[in-house]
């Protein structure tokens, strides 16, 4: 029988020195249930690529356009524009590469609309979003200023949908060429002397859709064409090139792609949203849901590992070599927009499900750490699974964003596996499992991060971690939880949900013993091992 929407009532609350001790919650539906682990730290495998960790900044809605930048001459304290307090709290997540400007809005970009003074750039009508207007005041110079605020790496898509190849060939010269030329000499003339580094190009967006509705053999064809005229002006450091992609299940599409495009790509993207209800009609609140929609979110997120086992299998027998990698550029949860905002700038709100949703697919992008080379969250700010909502002069701080900060420690790590048999989070029927996790060993050799999270809203659950090729000294953490399945932060509130210190670990022969709370994401840091990890 399908439980009621009423336990969401009935949830425990959880005091903050619990919390802080990382004890278990004080009452509960059910006791801790045990879950045997064993961490393999004498198994490495692949590093996971830092760009994982990546996020994408379209222009759409309130993302750019006061989330990002507010202009020279604005009150909100900038720096040529671009918002201090935005980037400060994106510089603390060591933020490894930014995507921009979309989206569906980069297939109806045209990059010179967005030079020179900003006085005098023409305006355009963004038709995807909301059909508000676009003044390009903040363009090519005005992104690239702002990854180097961000110490971060610039992965720009071009416009295939409605550009010219001799236009993306303009721009990539524009950006990259340090030559006596055309689009250099543009360069120069508008403030920029040095040629920008672009580690990453993207040949148009979701190609299959919003960037042209083409037939997956018509966009490799393209593909080929604009390829040719990316040129790599700084043939030490090549441009490396992403294919637009599969939607989800499109299997076609990825088949085709690497059989008429092959190794001309470096890698090709892959997108997927979570939806509560699977339905793009009615995608169900950011904020008011109850258990019902809590399980679902979960458990279509979770088929992200599908997506990528079955993608990765036809690559495969392409690319056995695993040399095309996998760039999921765009991939988050998407809600119906909070009520009274714009339907057209998705802006949703972020909850202790939207951490959860967050931690489960870095799980999964560690997992496939051999084809996965890149993931961009969508969004940064203001648009769907945001790390960052602003009001005017405010700022805040979502539990996405906190899991982005806590699981920083993964990037570039090696992958160590972890087994374990996860009891089941059942709900109307149907089940996830209760428990996930993922370890990494750290650069030094002699540091291990063990993240956790626990599905279950209202289940604690005790962990025995078996060490094996470990002896680590100390096991300490930080853990984010909250008393609610819809807790989130507000301007009023800003730090209802925010990690606080876990020290509920204990370390004893080899073994990690731990209890996780209900509707938590847990990092571990084990530290001194007596010898180095192989």
């Amino acid at each position: 029988m399908k439980r009621s929407h009423s336990l969401v009532s009935g949830l425990f609350l959880i005091t903050s020195a619990a919390l802080a001790q990382g004890q278990a919650p004080a009452a509960g539906p059910a006791a801790a249930s045990p879950v045997a682990i064993t961490l393999r730290a004498d198994q490495p495998g692949r590093v996971v690529n830092r760009n994982i960790y990546g996020h994408f900044a379209e222009h759409l809605g309130r993302g750019i356009y006061e989330g990002i930048w507010v202009g020279p001459e604005s009150p909100i304290p900038n720096t040529r524009g671009i918002r201090n307090d935005v980037v400060a709290a994106l510089k603390a997540l060591n933020l490894p590469v930014l995507r921009w400007p979309g989206g569906c809005f980069a297939d109806e970009y045209h990059w010179k609309d967005g030079i020179g003074p900003r006085e005098k750039r023409p305006s355009m009508i963004n038709t995807h979003w909301g059909g508000v207007v676009e003044d390009n005041s903040f363009g090519t110079h005005e992104f690239m200023d702002l990854v180097d605020q961000l110490g971060t790496d610039a992965y720009i898509t071009g416009n295939v949908g409605s550009g010219t190849a001799r236009e993306m060939m303009e721009w990539v010269e524009y950006l990259t060429s340090d030559a006596v030329s055309p689009m250099a000499n543009l360069r120069r003339q508008n403030g920029r002397e040095k040629a920008w580094r672009v580690p990453y190009f993207g040949l148009g967006n979701e190609p299959w859709g919003c960037g042209g509705n083409m037939r997956p053999e018509y966009y490799a064809d393209e593909f080929r064409k604009y390829n040719t005229f990316v040129k790599n002006y700084d043939r030490a450091k090549p441009i490396y090139r992403i294919a637009g992609g599969a939607n989800d299940f499109n299997y076609t599409w990825t088949e085709v792609l690497m059989d008429r495009v092959g190794r001309q790509m470096n890698a090709a993207s892959l997108h997927y949203y979570t939806l509560p209800t699977g339905n793009w009609r009615t995608k169900g609140s950011a904020t008011q849901f109850g258990e019902d929609q809590w399980f679902s979110t979960l458990s279509r997120t979770l088929k992200m590992d599908e997506l990528i086992t079955k993608h990765a299998a036809i690559m495969d027998k392409a690319d056995p070599e695993k040399r095309i990698g996998l760039a999921i550029d765009e991939w988050g949860t998407w809600y119906d927009v909070e009520p009274g905002t714009q339907p057209g700038f998705l802006y949703q709100q972020s909850t202790m499900r939207d951490a959860l949703v967050a931690a489960l697919n870095f799980h999964i992008f560690h997992r496939h750490a051999d084809r996965v080379v890149m993931t961009n969250i969508a969004q940064t700010v203001n648009v769907l699974q945001a790390m960052i909502l602003t009001d005017k002069e405010k700022m805040v701080r979502t539990p996405t964003y906190w899991v982005f900060e806590m699981f920083k420690v993964h990037q570039g790590g090696t992958f160590l596996p972890v087994e374990l048999q996860s009891p089941d989070y059942v709900f109307g029927g149907e089940k996830v499992p209760a428990v996930s996790a993922s370890a990494t060993k750290a650069a030094d050799g002699r540091t291990v991060h063990l993240s956790l999270a626990n599905t279950h809203p209202r289940d604690p659950l005790v962990l025995t971690v078996k060490l094996a090729g470990i002896s680590p000294a100390s096991a300490a953490g930080r853990l984010l939880t909250a008393p609610t399945m819809q807790a989130h932060n507000t301007f009023a509130a800003p730090d209802a949900v925010k990690p606080v210190p876990f020290e509920g670990a204990t370390l004893a022969g080899g073994t990690l013993t731990l209890t996780l709370p209900a509707k938590s994401v847990l990092v571990v840091e084990l530290r001194g091992t007596r010898r180095p990890i192989p």
